[in-house]
């Protein structure tokens, strides 16, 4: 029990110590003497960074039964079906656009595209470990 209380006590040393460094990092910005407030986790409307789901997250979502809806298999099937072809990358990345999981303009990134195609080739072995 002695130890419990001796991590609880450095850990709460530590955020003490640590905590000016923390509100200096996000501190407000000024115009004109006049405060804004800066809100980090907002991304301005004419941004060009896009955020959408990673390859291997969606071929996981997929694997899972996420787009099923969309007339994708889960599970073994799904597995069974990239091995013979029947589903491919773009028929995924299609399914999750539908699901308004993806953005359209996904479907024309061949980067993306070939990234998922290779979470589907490796897809079967993953598998075999579950």
């Amino acid at each position: 029990m002695r130890f419990v209380t001796l991590i609880d006590s450095v850990l709460i040393v530590a955020c003490i110590t640590l905590m000016p460094g923390v509100t200096d990092a996000q501190t407000d910005t000024t115009i004109s003497s006049k405060p804004i407030a800066v809100n980090f986790n907002n991304l301005p409307t004419n941004s060009t960074s896009i955020s959408y789901l990673e390859p291997l997250d969606l071929v996981s979502y997929a694997y899972q039964g996420g787009l099923l809806q969309e007339g994708i298999p889960s599970g073994g099937t799904l597995v069974l079906k990239t091995l013979s072809k029947n589903i491919i990358a773009k028929d995924l990345v299609r399914a999750a656009v539908s699901a308004e999981k993806l953005p359209a303009q996904v479907l024309n990134d061949q980067n993306y595209l070939n990234a998922v195609a290779l979470q589907l080739e490796v897809l079967p072995d993953e598998a075999a470990l579950d």
